[in-house]
């Protein structure tokens, strides 16, 4: 199988318009400034050294760009998830197909629900968010999954927000960003953390490559709060994907060699 590192991407449906909306109210969104954004995140992501693989989207899946929903990628296996948004669900095929190549796959069958962007991976602990997205039988399946290869699987109840990853990331397996408004008292205990700019509510979703940490432009202070404990920093405008409920983490499946 391959073994460099690989970012796989998805293109901009001309149909984001019509993506699925939980928190934000709709407002048009241009399919061409998506495109351009997301282009210029790819590029990001090549700078930092992986090869981005990018499948097509249609006009029948809106939503595709936002690629990590659809599954969870650890160093054994990839598992396909079961979105929560039945429009999703037809995302799945194109998506196993190309992790098919570069790791075993197991599946979330119904009737579990989970979305990728619920599930925060550090080290050998996973945690995963209990959201209007993602339920508690989904978890139980991906606990049994994961749990031969030596992973724990730890729920977090989800408040305020789409998405676990919304309220927190990791920037490295010690530290995270956390939006602590939406993070559960007690339920990261251990791990050093860096509170977000109040004044930049998104600002906690944070993609950890190798060497830095992919950033939205729109979040300058809790940059520099990053910067100062030594983090390197790229700041990609995803402005237009945001108008979605996407964020930086939503446009990519990291695989590491």
């Amino acid at each position: 199988m391959p073994t460099s590192n690989v970012a796989l991407t998805r293109e901009v449906s001309p149909a984001i318009a019509r993506c699925e909306l939980t928190h934000q109210t709709r407002v048009p969104i241009s399919p061409d400034v998506a495109r351009a954004q997301h282009a210029a995140y790819e590029r990001a992501l090549t700078d930092a050294g992986y090869r981005v693989e990018r499948l097509a989207a249609a006009d029948d899946l809106p939503d595709s760009v936002f690629i990590e929903d659809i599954a969870l990628v650890v160093d054994e296996l990839a598992v396909i998830t079961r979105p929560g948004a039945e429009s999703r669900r037809a995302e799945i095929p194109a998506v196993a197909e190309a992790l098919g190549r570069y790791r075993p796959l197991a599946t979330i069958e119904a009737p579990g629900t989970l979305d990728g962007g619920d599930v925060l991976r550090v080290g050998t602990r996973v945690f995963v968010g209990v959201s209007t997205r993602t339920n508690a039988d989904a978890i139980a399946q991906l606990r049994r999954l994961l749990a031969p290869h030596g992973y724990t699987v730890h729920e977090v109840a989800v408040r305020g927000c789409l998405h676990l990853k919304s309220a927190v990331t990791a920037a490295s397996d010690e530290v995270l960003v956390v939006n602590p408004a939406w993070m559960p008292a007690g339920a990261f205990a251990g791990f050093e953390r860096i509170d977000i700019d109040p004044r930049e509510t998104m600002a906690a979703n944070v993609v950890r490559l190798a060497d830095r940490l992919i950033v939205a432009a729109a979040f300058p202070r809790t940059a520099e709060r990053l910067a100062a404990r030594g983090f390197r920093v790229v700041p990609v405008d995803a402005s237009e994907l945001a108008k979605a409920e996407g964020a930086v983490t939503c446009c990519s499946l990291i695989l590491e060699k």
